[in-house]
């Protein structure tokens, strides 16, 4: 079942979370332990993020440096699978521009579809860290909306070079980023709202928000776009911090604001353990007021906060 038929089906707040692909060189186990610590709750699906290569420096011990291009963490259509396989639950990989030709999504979206796995998170996705600003491959798309017009001309049964295919598959469907807050490259949050109406028009069924600390800035949000047309679920996004460095380290990384009644307590914490308790207070308070404003599901974003995660699902799932 996709992803938005799984949202509208409910009578209740949908809970969700994301996984990362382990490390090269790394086995699946502790990715399906996270799943299994969280399977109680009843996951509607799960999301599997994609990541881009990246440049590394070799030192060859000469004064000089091997430039090299590596993927961290390659395999999201394997592990997309093998959950689906283990688990029997909605797997929903994303899809980015960053890094990525036409012809690489072009190849996953057939790897995907051969494995009857058709929900996507069509997203741009972040530069590369050496980059001053994003930069698309050739052949590549500097903008989601063109990645989702690949993905509706291969649902329409046309390849990249324009033949047609002879069988046509089941179609994709997929959803899109969103950010209360503002992406932090629109000019303002107008301009960030018309892209995410655009996005909408050509096809996402939903959108899914970075992470928040402040509902009230969500509320607001969801008031904006719902004024401008735009009626498709918009998903919360959430991850409770759970270290002392965390708490300046994720507003400055993901450019979000805490709340006065949250940093006045934040910067109470001396230590981890006081950090983790606060975050997963916080997110617990959170989490209850977006369900009482029937929220339709909540997405956790679990990466350094499974532990916190499972957690905040005991006390509201």
């Amino acid at each position: 079942m996709r992803v938005i038929d799984l949202i509208k089906s409910q009578d209740k707040t949908a809970f969700s979370f994301e996984v990362l692909p382990p490390l090269k060189g790394t086995g699946i186990e502790k990715l399906f332990q996270t799943i299994d610590s969280l399977r109680e709750f009843d996951p509607k699906y799960i999301n599997i993020t994609t990541h881009r290569s990246e440049y590394i420096y070799n030192d060859l011990g000469n004064g000089l440096f091997e430039r090299k291009r590596v993927r961290r963490r390659p395999g999201t259509v394997a592990v997309a699978a093998a959950i689906k396989n283990k688990y029997n639950i909605t797997v929903v990989p994303h899809m980015l521009c960053s890094g990525f030709t036409r012809e690489d999504t072009e190849y996953m979206l057939l790897d995907l579809q051969f494995l009857g796995i058709t929900d996507l998170l069509v997203m741009r996705g972040d530069k590369a860290k050496h980059e001053s600003h994003f930069i698309p491959e050739p052949g590549g798309f500097s903008h989601a909306l063109e990645l989702e017009e690949q993905v509706n001309n291969f649902n329409k049964g046309i390849f990249i070079d324009g033949s047609p295919m002879k069988t046509l598959g089941q179609p994709f469907s997929y959803g899109v980023a969103c950010y209360p807050e503002k992406h932090e490259e629109a000019m303002n949050m107008d301009q960030d709202i018309y892209w995410l109406k655009k996005k909408i028009e050509a096809g996402a069924e939903y959108a899914v928000t970075q992470l928040f600390y402040d509902n009230q800035k969500y509320f607001d949000f969801v008031e904006r776009v719902r004024k401008e047309g735009i009626d498709v679920p918009i998903i919360p996004g959430i991850k409770p911090f759970s270290k002392l460095s965390q708490i300046t380290m994720i507003p400055k990384t993901f450019k979000v604001d805490m709340p006065q009644e949250l940093a006045i307590e934040a910067m109470k914490c001396k230590t981890d353990e006081e950090a983790h308790q606060l975050g997963t207070e916080w997110c617990i308070h959170q989490c209850k007021e977006l369900i009482a404003h029937g929220v339709p599901s909540i997405h956790f974003y679990t990466i350094s906060a499974v532990d916190s995660v499972r957690r905040v699902a005991k006390e509201i799932f």
